[in-house]
């Protein structure tokens, strides 16, 4: 015989999920601060015990046998490469970003492919109407029967409208307004984000259909709900970039089929988002040689070498303490490279605002920027420019020695590529590489030896 349910409070952590008895400042779990919020959950009661099953098919993992699982394209070359080739069928899909940054807009035209291709989609927005959504599909040409849109949130409705419609693909935007009437919790609660995100996934992977979930992100620029709904889908992207800006990035933070790390590069228009073929050349702008503080570095995200401009700028402080602000570049690694300069290189910064930027828009955390960081800052300190059509690549260690970078042949591919005519790298990276037509190849071991090498 079955009890009464009862309801109680719990403290969950906004955070990572994590539930409590009690209320605190700190999540002992994920380390966050007050990051724990009070809810109410119904919990019920059952005088029934645990039954004990045994009838799940286990096997030896030499002896499992499987078959190649075909993947579906979505039209956009590059979103395919961000996901190993394409959508794998009853994969579970995360994709966060800021508001008007271009989710719902790439939503729809993954949807107006796989429509034109004779699969059904199925639009379920909590956040607007149907109609809204239709309007953004019209200006972006989507205007396919086999794109159904509905302006649902209850749990049951999705479900029932996933078995009338039985689409190829379900897209929910967004996931923070799934409400599951079942849970006494409001919603976008931690409960229902994470209640009602993993009852959907499981029902489309048991239905075969691939989901794709929209997310808020906060104001640090994690996914808004607990940390477990990155950990219950299949691939989690990032969309990255200045909203004013007409590019944008998608970065792959988990991917169960592909690599991750990976990112593709976008341009946002009238019709939507259409790939970058060259990303290095869009970085990469044309500017007079004789420009001191900027130097071209290059990063590799994923398996894509990057040629990227840094730009930096010292100049005498104005108030009692001087000013780092870095945009695109780690704040704490800059700091990091301001003391190795005035320790090793004796170049002084204590009375200099020093800012950085990373030109386009990217957020880059590849150590192998720290040189030319360096050497654009020597260069906005000496008012001397760096070597025109020349490429800087090293990490700096504490001790001002150039430490080697991976990657090194496709770094120096891509400069050679866009016709840079001189690569600044280190030493330990020379051992054992044959010489590169077309290009100088200059090692250094320590930063004292950079500025006879980078500037003019």
């Amino acid at each position: 015989m079955k009890g009464k349910a009862t309801d109680r409070t719990i403290f969950v952590c906004s955070a990572c999920g994590k539930s409590f008895s009690r209320w605190m400042g700190k999540c002992p779990d994920c380390e966050e601060w007050n990051t724990i919020i009070e809810e109410k959950v119904t919990v019920p009661r059952s005088s029934a015990k645990t039954k004990v099953m045994d009838d799940s098919e286990v096997y030896a993992i030499n002896e499992c046998r499987f078959e190649s699982v075909p993947m579906t394209p979505t039209g956009l070359a590059e979103f395919d490469h961000l996901l190993g080739g394409g959508i794998v069928p009853a994969s579970s899909i995360l994709i966060g970003g800021e508001p008007g940054i271009g989710k719902s807009t790439l939503m729809l035209q993954v949807a107006g492919y796989l429509a034109a291709i004779g699969q059904t989609t199925l639009y379920l927005t909590g956040e607007e109407s149907s109609q809204q959504v239709a309007l953004r599909g019209q200006r972006l040409g989507v205007d396919n029967p086999n794109v159904k849109v509905a302006a649902v949130r209850e749990l049951p409705q999705v479900y029932g409208l996933i078995n009338k419609i039985d689409p190829q693909l379900v897209i929910i935007d967004s996931v923070q307004t799934l409400y599951d009437p079942a849970l006494e919790s409001a919603p976008g609660t931690v409960s229902q984000i994470r209640s009602s995100a993993a009852e959907l996934i499981d029902f489309c992977k048991r239905a075969d259909k691939i989901l794709i979930l929209v997310g808020h992100i906060t104001k640090d620029g994690a996914i808004a709900g607990p940390k477990i709904l990155e950990h219950l889908v299949d691939v989690v992207l990032y969309f990255e970039g200045e909203t004013h800006n007409l590019f944008r990035i998608l970065r792959v933070r988990k991917n169960r089929f592909g690599p991750a790390s990976e990112i593709g590069i976008f341009q946002i228009g009238d019709t939507g988002l259409t790939a970058v073929a060259n990303p290095s050349e869009l970085f990469l702008d044309e500017y007079p040689d004789d420009i001191p503080g900027r130097a071209v570095v290059t990063a590799v995200e994923g398996q894509r070498p990057l040629l990227l401009e840094i730009q930096a700028l010292a100049s005498q402080t104005n108030f009692g303490f001087p000013q780092r602000v870095s945009a695109g570049y780690d704040s704490k690694r800059l700091s990091l490279m301001l003391a190795i300069l005035e320790k090793r290189q004796k170049t002084l910064f204590g009375t200099r605002d020093v800012f950085i930027n990373l030109a386009g828009g990217l957020k880059i955390d590849d150590p192998s920027l720290d040189l030319g960081l360096m050497a654009a800052l020597i260069s906005s300190v000496e008012e001397i420019p760096v070597q025109p059509r020349s490429v800087i690549i090293g990490e700096v260690g504490l001790s001002g020695e150039v430490r080697a970078v991976p990657y090194i042949e496709r770094r120096i591919a891509e400069a050679l590529k866009l016709g840079f005519e001189k690569v600044i790298l280190p030493k330990k990276n020379l051992k054992g590489m044959k010489p590169v037509k077309g290009i100088a190849l200059v090692g250094i071991e320590k930063i004292q030896e950079l500025a006879k090498a980078a500037l003019l």
